[in-house]
């Protein structure tokens, strides 16, 4: 199986999407040169963020166009990550139409709450001020969840957990999946 030129990347703060993606990028099939000291942030025990995310107020806006600036030149699969795909999933998709969309959904309280632990307001990469506050914080993870069902479910999209076997399954890479969240779940729209 081939894999396209990117993977865009999206779910909602606090829902572990990050921890994913860099699942996924410890194989070589994914271009990691997005990654710099500036582009990552650790909380507790946890790796946190690393490479580019793309949104309102961050590096780069989110502009499903213009996405390549981020990497130098590396080889692989880009990770495109960026919470605000969620409101553009049929521009992400029409405007590049032979890269891969990936879902990630994890309920919205146990979202907020883990987004809240690792750092909330505090978290210093991505840049987090466009939601201004814990209200506007939790109602944007309730859009940006509710866009990504609705998606999931126009494209008729089958929800799995995030395993071994499914990243066999949809990537045909071999990549250890050392913890399994039984309230996460994850779509690839091909």
């Amino acid at each position: 199986m081939k894999l396209p030129n990117r993977l865009f990347f999206t779910g909602v703060p606090g829902s572990k999407w990050s921890g994913i993606a860099q699942i996924l990028e410890h194989h070589s099939a994914f271009d990691t040169s997005d990654r710099t000291i500036e582009r990552e942030y650790n909380h507790h025990q946890y790796s946190g963020h690393k490479g580019v995310y793309f949104g309102t107020g961050m590096e780069f806006p989110p502009d499903p166009s213009n996405v390549d600036r981020g990497w130098n030149e590396g080889t692989g699969t880009k990770i495109v990550k960026s919470h605000e795909w969620a409101y553009m999933l049929d521009v992400v998709k029409q405007t590049n139409p032979e890269d891969w969309i990936m879902l990630i959904y994890r309920p919205n309280e146990i979202s907020n709450e883990w987004w809240h632990q690792a750092g909330g307001f505090d978290i210093t990469y991505p840049n987090y001020e466009y939601y201004q506050n814990s209200e506007n914080m939790y109602r944007a993870i309730c859009e940006q969840n509710d866009n990504i069902l609705k998606y999931a479910f126009r494209q008729k999209a089958t929800w799995n957990y995030f395993t071994t076997e499914w990243i066999k399954n949809t990537f045909n890479l071999d990549i250890e999946v050392e913890t399994e969240y039984d309230d996460i779940l994850v779509t690839v729209i091909k």
